[in-house]
């Protein structure tokens, strides 16, 4: 009860004029800001927080925290729309998002997405208004080896739940590995597979990997397919905002199983990126359509949207509670809050009682407006469809130049957004899967100074991922996804064949 009351006293602090201003103003922000490939929320928020010195610290969170929802609703447009992911998260939504675009469903596709990350966002904020405390205590046990088991749970779900050849998985996880290898090592200092290119001493930018990957590999295989957008199909009106509401009930489970998946991947922290993989790995798993995955089904998008959603909301959280950003958004938030004079931690909750329940309230409130907003233009969005592809082609690789270039203005990032386009044009052709070597790009430096850590804690025992009913539970539920392909084939060799119908009938003499 006293969680109610605080929550009514956050509405009451948000309720202004000016602070319902800087909300839909950070809402639209946000959503220019997801549709365009390169800048992201995180760097949305770092390029505007100047901005907000000047306000006080409710509204500068307020503004910026709907900046960041605006970015997470954005990021599906394009993925849907032209198979470009405008954040890494909506790299999943690009496999059923984008062939529903393709089969004429655009509106479809876009209203599924942003109502499910609606959902996924208010699942999140329901458990940071009731948990708080809880999660906080938790949070506290985590160390280097529970963070590599996270990691190593999200792969593993990858290879044993992904489709198509596990083997190919691996392969093209390998190489996401091998590029995320490359730059500076962060625990010793040394340069690794620079070859002596000044430039490479950052590594490899996911942001420029996916944008060549996905939008680059796209454009060359449509140049050569000569494909052409289909402009009657992209023709939308409310009543297919209101025919899809009628069939989201049904999915109501993926919803609930995705929503629980990106809050731990939240709080952990895994982030939203590999919180989207695993939810649609289990979407595909579970749902009696998961052979159809990848042709256009709409469980393929609520999936990954409503867990990246539900991740990104909740990795605020112990950012607030205990002062560990649980993403690079929410880190660059940490920094905002330093600079207003505010320390995160267990203390903010008592000696700053407006500031964080107003910031939670903002969530619920900036989450449904940015609903509205997007839900409103969604013919706008889908009506980009309807110009030719030898038009709009152009824009797009322009579009992705100006995007990879932003990363790091430097001219090096197009030349690799344009190798990594190529690649994933060869990926698509020899039907080796992308997203893997994203992941692995994205994870893998991460992933790798977890394991270095624990292994200097433990001295090189490996026994330290069993340490504790916390680190084993994920490490074994881990393995045992790795190796789900092997199991699936003895129980199908072990189980009694079905015997087969025999038509008792004679024939006639």
């Amino acid at each position: 009860m006293e969680e109610i009351n605080a929550l009514f006293h956050g509405f009451s602090v948000i309720l202004t004029p000016m602070n319902m201003l800087l909300m839909f103003v950070g809402i639209i922000l946000g959503v220019l800001i997801g549709v365009l490939p390169g800048l992201g929320g995180a760097n949305g928020v770092a390029i505007l927080l100047p901005l907000t010195f000047t306000m006080s610290p409710t509204s500068a969170i307020i503004m910026l925290s709907c900046i960041y929802w605006g970015a997470l609703f954005g990021g599906a447009i394009t993925s849907i729309l032209f198979n470009i992911p405008g954040e890494p998260w909506s790299v999943a939504t690009t496999f059923d998002g984008y062939p529903m675009a393709q089969n004429g469903q655009a509106g479809a596709a876009l209203t599924t997405a942003f109502t499910s990350s609606f959902v996924g966002a208010f699942v999140a904020v329901v458990m940071i208004t009731f948990m708080a405390p809880l999660v906080a205590k938790f949070a506290l046990k985590f160390g280097p080896p529970e963070y590599f088991a996270v990691y190593l749970l999200t792969f593993c779900s990858f290879v044993g739940m992904g489709k198509g050849s596990p083997f190919k998985i691996l392969a093209s996880m390998c190489i996401g590995f091998a590029l995320a290898a490359v730059g500076m090592d962060t625990v010793t200092g040394q340069l690794r597979l620079t070859f002596g290119i000044p430039d490479l001493m950052r590594g490899f930018d996911f942001l420029i990997a996916v944008i060549g990957l996905f939008g680059i590999g796209e454009i060359l295989q449509s140049m050569e397919e000569g494909l052409a957008f289909n402009g009657k199909s992209a023709k939308i009106d409310p009543k297919v905002v209101l025919e899809t509401w009628k069939r989201l009930p049904q999915y109501w489970v993926t919803s609930l199983r995705s929503s629980l998946v990106g809050i731990w991947m939240g709080i952990t922290p895994g982030g939203a990126t590999p919180a989207s993989f695993m939810s649609y790995g289990l979407a595909k798993k579970m749902s009696k359509n998961g052979d159809k995955f990848g042709t256009g089904q709409i469980e393929g998008v609520i999936a990954p949207e409503t867990a990246a959603h539900a991740a990104g909301t909740s990795a605020l959280l112990p950012m607030l509670a205990l002062g560990i950003p649980g993403s690079p958004t929410a880190a660059v938030l940490l920094g905002g809050l330093l600079i207003w004079g505010l320390q995160p931690g267990p203390l903010l909750f008592v000696e700053q009682k407006d500031f964080v329940w107003g910031l939670i309230a903002s969530m619920y409130l900036g989450n449904l407006v940015g609903l509205i907003v997007v839900l409103t233009t969604v013919p706008l969005f889908a009506s980009i469809l309807r110009i030719p592809f030898s038009i709009i082609a152009p824009v797009i690789v322009v579009i992705c130049a100006i995007g990879a270039y932003t990363v790091h203005n430097a001219m090096l990032d197009i030349w690799f957004m344009m190798l990594f386009g190529v690649v994933g044009y060869l990926f698509k052709k020899l039907d080796y899967p992308l997203a893997p070597l994203v992941l692995a790009l994205v994870l893998g430096d991460k992933a790798e100074d977890s394991f270095r850590q624990a292994m200097l804690v433990s001295q090189g025992e490996l026994s330290i991922l069993w340490s504790n009913p916390l680190v084993g539970s994920i490490s074994s539920l881990a393995i045992l996804l790795l190796i789900w392909p092997l199991i699936s084939k003895v129980l199908a060799k072990i189980r009694p064949p079905k015997p087969k119908l025999i038509d008792v009938e004679q024939p006639v003499d």
